[in-house]
Parts: structure tokens; C-alpha cells; sequence
């Protein structure tokens, strides 16, 4: 089974240009997992896109792969 956290960071790696500056903080709950994303100054609008599309598609994406956990999960896209 693919982990949120994992499958979150191939995502958000082959989006930006510089990848190894990507870092993910999990903050696990009982029912809710927060994840929190950090990516390299300047990049932000690569994860964000135009009016917010990618990072909603993304939302899209990593509550389907949790919903086989049980879990909810929140995305923070942090500056």
C-alpha cells in the first residue's frame, strides 16, 4: 500500500525544479493526518498553479490513495 506521505513527494518532486529542497512534515491524528509541504522559494506556484487547480488535484489524489487507511488527509502548503 502506497503511503500518503511517500506518494505526496514523487508528486511534488517531479513538479519543481529543484527537488531536493522538498520537505514533508506528517503530523498524525486519530482520524486526520495534516501533511505539510514546504518547497524551495519561488516554487510555490508550481504546486499552487492557477487558481489553485494543481494543488486541488493533488488534494484529489491523496484522498483517494488514504482512503484506503481510513484516514483523512489535510494538505498545507506552507511559504
Amino acid at each position: 500500500m502506497l503511503d500518503s506521505k511517500k506518494f505526496l513527494e514523487k508528486i511534488v518532486k517531479y513538479l519543481v525544479n529543484t527537488p531536493e529542497e522538498v520537505s514533508i512534515t506528517e503530523v498524525e491524528g486519530k482520524e486526520v493526518n495534516i501533511l505539510k509541504l514546504r518547497v524551495a522559494k519561488g516554487e510555490i506556484g508550481f504546486v499552487i498553479g492557477k487558481h489553485g487547480k494543481i494543488a486541488n488535484s493533488i488534494r484529489v489524489l491523496l484522498n483517494a490513495v488514504s482512503a484506503r487507511s481510513g484516514k483523512r488527509v489535510i494538505l498545507e502548503i506552507l511559504d
